[in-house]
């Protein structure tokens, strides 16, 4: 009996070395990161918003890792192409993805998902792009109020145009409708600027993408906007009220981009891309920069945007839940 126990004794204390072992390993790891070029997946084709925001955090983000940080657009299939390849990539701290809505959004309205949600973790917010609700110039109504109530009283409903099944504007339209009693028939286009495109030419009645987007066409006097519909007016375009000034606090949403990572990547690293993206988005010539063309850097702690990513989750699904949201 003292054989066995004192052979069972040796086991755990040898399992207890190597765990110990294998935390000292990983804390080494960490601490010894980036020892090479990083790979940043976009899922997005290069220019627009959240490849606009992802360059700018790379290139912020580089600077503070001191190693490159290599942007790789992988565009396709509502971002889950580049998302998976995230996903189902080591996780060493070389390869992030850059997230958005769709990565929360996706796993709810699409039939099969070739990765679990929690294949990926949520690192760092970048910034934020408002999503505009925008009409024709010529249109009758200048507020949300008045468009809400025009669409009432139209035997059909207005038509709003959307970059496809479960794009931001596809969740404005849900909240305006399930929220407010908008009247509202959804026409999906393959991308936001086809979208906006079937707003010029008055073929739809209204849409809402982001300010990047649409700053260009306001200015210009081709399109009108009714409301900013995040928290805060659009640094660009302040003359613009939000949603919620305007009496409509449920209509908060907008094109963020964040950084997301294979689930498995050691805390240590997490942590320290995150001050990295964080200190990118402080950076003054980046921020000047970016408000500019419409886009709200934010930056902020790992806990942060975690918090943020459980609150969208939230907020995203109600929707989908109150529409029946599916995909096509």
């Amino acid at each position: 009996m003292k054989s066995i126990h004192r052979a069972t004794m040796l086991a755990v204390g040898a399992v207890a070395v190597m765990t110990v072992q294998g935390a000292s390993h990983a804390a080494a790891a960490a601490g010894a990161w980036p020892s090479k070029p990083i790979r940043l997946v976009v899922p997005f084709s290069a220019g627009g918003a959240n490849d606009l925001m992802a360059r700018a955090a790379a290139e912020g983000a580089s600077k503070a890792l001191g190693q490159p940080i290599i942007v790789d657009n992988k565009p396709g299939a509502g971002t889950t192409l580049g998302a998976d390849v995230v996903a189902k990539s080591a996780p060493d701290g070389y390869t992030f993805l850059v997230s958005a809505a769709g990565v929360i959004s996706n796993g709810m309205i699409k039939k099969t998902m070739p990765y679990k949600d929690e294949a990926l973790v949520p690192v760092a917010m970048i910034g934020l792009a408002p999503s505009v609700i925008v009409v024709p110039a010529d249109a009758p109504y200048d507020n949300l109020k008045d468009f809400i109530a025009a669409s009432r009283k139209t035997p059909n409903g207005f038509h709003w145009s959307t970059a496809g099944t479960g794009s931001t504007p596809h969740f404005v339209e849900g909240l305006l409708e399930t929220k407010y009693g908008a009247k509202l028939d959804v026409v999906p286009y393959k991308s936001g600027s086809e979208s906006i495109t079937a707003v010029l030419g008055s073929q739809v009645e209204a849409t809402s993408e982001a300010s990047i987007v649409v700053l260009p066409y306001l200015k210009s006097g081709k399109l009108k906007a009714l409301a900013d519909t995040w928290t805060q007016r659009i640094s660009a375009y302040p003359d613009l009220k939000t949603a919620t000034e305007q009496g409509f606090p449920d209509i908060k949403i907008a094109h963020w981009a964040g950084v997301h990572a294979p689930r498995g990547t050691p805390d240590a690293i997490l942590d320290k891309m995150a001050a990295a993206v964080d200190t990118a988005m402080k950076n003054a010539t980046t921020v000047e920069r970016l408000k500019g063309m419409g886009i709200e850097p934010i930056g902020g702690t790992r806990a942060s945007f975690v918090k943020f990513v459980s609150e969208e989750r939230a907020r995203l699904g109600s929707v989908v839940k109150a529409t029946g949201m599916k995909e096509d």
